[in-house]
């Protein structure tokens, strides 16, 4: 099992902080420890950050694929469509550096689900 310490949170905006829509603190909370149970990488240390409707997730590029160096790369972005109730996981293109739309899903635990097994490496490459 891994400790908290094992996935980093950036600060969310003040004025953020207590509202129903997203995002919110209790699901980024809530992002970051099912990114604990993921089953790739599992050594490094993601971030999550906060961005308009959702969340953006980021991570050193231990397999050196993307970024030669093991720089910080963007590994997923978990938007909340409110307009249709449902969540939208992108994964990065990396070679055209845009987003690309993965999967849309009713709950939050099911889009970090598909994120955390990734049994085709699309997310954690």
């Amino acid at each position: 099992m891994m400790n908290s310490a094992a996935v980093r949170v950036k600060q969310m905006p003040p004025a953020a902080r207590g509202q129903a829509l997203q995002p919110n603190e209790l699901d980024l909370r809530r992002i970051v420890r099912l990114l604990e149970k993921r089953a790739r990488y599992r050594y490094v240390m993601p971030v999550v950050d906060t961005c308009e409707n959702g969340y953006r997730i980021q991570s050193p590029c231990c397999s050196r694929n993307i970024d030669a160096a093991g720089g910080i790369i963007d590994i997923a972005w978990l938007e909340y469509d409110a307009l249709l109730d449902v969540w939208k996981l992108h994964r990065k293109d990396h070679a055209l550096d845009r987003w690309q739309f993965h999967v849309l899903a009713q709950r939050l635990g099911e889009v970090m689900d598909c994120l955390s097994r990734d049994p085709a490496r699309v997310f954690w490459q």
